[in-house]
């Protein structure tokens, strides 16, 4: 049957809209590249932005051959075990990550024959899980795995003195740090409010709205969860530190995206700033307990998408409204009856969902990258030598220096000098 000339319309404005968001997505990419670079040492800059390169080309193959779309994730393990890993191993787990553990996470999730979809015809507890960007299928996903990537790895040489007190080792470029900040809050615009993947979608029970509603307040939300989130970090820190400090104000706004991914879709305004306002507390509350555990994370990818990933999917069970929850998973069909947030009357269910989501996704990422981890460090093929930490990974592994003028702690400039230095002819 042929369409309509409205019906073809319809469906090439849906798809340009979704095509949109992936572009904007995919931007996010060169956010993580830049934000990656700018908080690594110099020596090691060529090296994490070659890790965000092979994220693209590995995991759109991997996902192409084992998944069901294109995965964005392996960017967050890569900054949790960054200045320290062999680049043969990172591929090793991008690979396995991006092509394997990933995709039996979204599917869970997302697809209408997962068990704990919301979109099922028999979700869990009548509700199913609300994750409706990510935070617990991406970012959590991502996180977990750096978090057991950098445990079994161990802290960068010089991080912890004898003491085990932490010796600061800042990003030598502030600048692209917050250029990766501003590139991943505009492709934010397109992973929340691109999730909705129509924007033609018109609700029975009115004339004048429809997912373009939704999908505007959605980046409202998104908007004011990590606009929170960014000025709570840059006060809370400036009372535990002394000075106002750009990095963490980043790292804030990055964590408020985060937390409201989950729920973006389902909760009012005012719960966005709630949820930013948590979640820079969260982040703020992880980062001290690390250092007192002399857990090494230079990005706190781990603190940032695993801690704020997971708040952000117990908010969403708090705070999710009955009216919002109806247009994202049921097209606007108020005769559809639905579990919502609890603090707004709706029950234990959907909370109970959110739940076992967390516990799932640590519980899964956990039996399966810890164990690709632990076997590439029993193999001592997962981290690099000290002498070769010392010098740069871009110096032993990359041919040179990210930047030509660059010679940091009185370190051979080109990859002869540093094997001369070594003793190989």
């Amino acid at each position: 049957m042929e369409m309509s000339w409205e019906q073809s319309v319809t469906y090439s404005i849906n798809t340009v809209y979704l095509l949109f968001s992936a572009y904007l997505v995919f931007v996010m990419q060169l956010g993580f590249a830049m934000l990656c670079a700018g908080s690594v040492r110099a020596k090691n800059a060529m090296n994490i932005m070659l890790t965000n390169v092979v994220d693209a080309v590995v995991g759109s193959i991997s996902y192409y051959l084992f998944g069901f779309a294109f995965a964005f994730v392996a960017g967050i393990t890569s900054g949790s075990i960054a200045e320290r890993t062999q680049f043969s191993a990172y591929l090793v787990f991008s690979f396995f990550l991006s092509g394997f553990v990933y995709p039996v996470v979204a599917h869970w999730v997302w697809s209408s024959s997962g068990w704990l979809s919301a979109s099922s015809t028999n979700p869990l507890f009548a509700s199913g899980a609300i994750d409706f960007a990510g935070s617990g299928v991406v970012h959590m996903v991502g996180a977990v795995a750096g978090f057991w990537g950098a445990l079994i790895e161990g802290p960068r040489v010089g991080r912890f003195d004898a003491f085990g007190k932490p010796v600061p080792m800042r990003g030598h470029n502030a600048t692209l740090v917050v250029l990766g900040t501003f590139l991943l809050w505009f492709g934010w615009f397109g992973f929340n409010p691109g999730s909705f993947d129509k924007i033609l979608v018109a609700y029975p029970s009115t004339t004048n709205q429809g997912n373009w509603t939704a999908i505007g307040r959605t980046a409202v939300t998104t908007t004011l969860a990590g606009s929170t989130a960014g000025i709570v970090t840059l006060f809370g820190r400036r009372l535990l530190v002394g000075h106002w400090d750009a990095l963490d104000v980043c790292n804030g706004v990055l964590g408020g995206f985060v937390a409201i991914t989950s729920g973006c879709a389902v909760v009012e305004p005012w719960a966005a700033i709630v949820c930013g306002f948590f979640s820079a507390w969260v982040l703020i509350g992880l980062n001290i307990v690390v250092m007192k555990l002399n857990f090494d994370d230079p990005l706190e990818a781990t603190q940032l998408h695993g801690g704020c990933g997971a708040w952000g999917l117990i908010f969403t069970g708090l705070f999710a409204k009955e009216e919002f929850v109806i247009q994202a998973y049921e097209a606007g069909d108020t005769s559809v009856v639905r579990p919502y947030g609890l603090f707004m009357g709706g029950g234990w269910g959907l909370l109970g969902c959110q739940v076992i989501e967390l516990l799932v996704i640590v519980g899964w990422v956990s039996v399966t990258m810890g164990p690709i981890f632990y076997a590439q460090h029993r193999l001592g093929i997962l981290r690099i030598s000290v002498e070769e930490e010392i010098a740069g990974l871009d110096i032993s592994s990359h041919g040179g220096y990210a930047y030509n003028t660059h010679q940091e702690e009185n370190q051979p400039r080109f990859y002869a000098d540093y094997m001369r230095m070594h003793g190989h002819s």
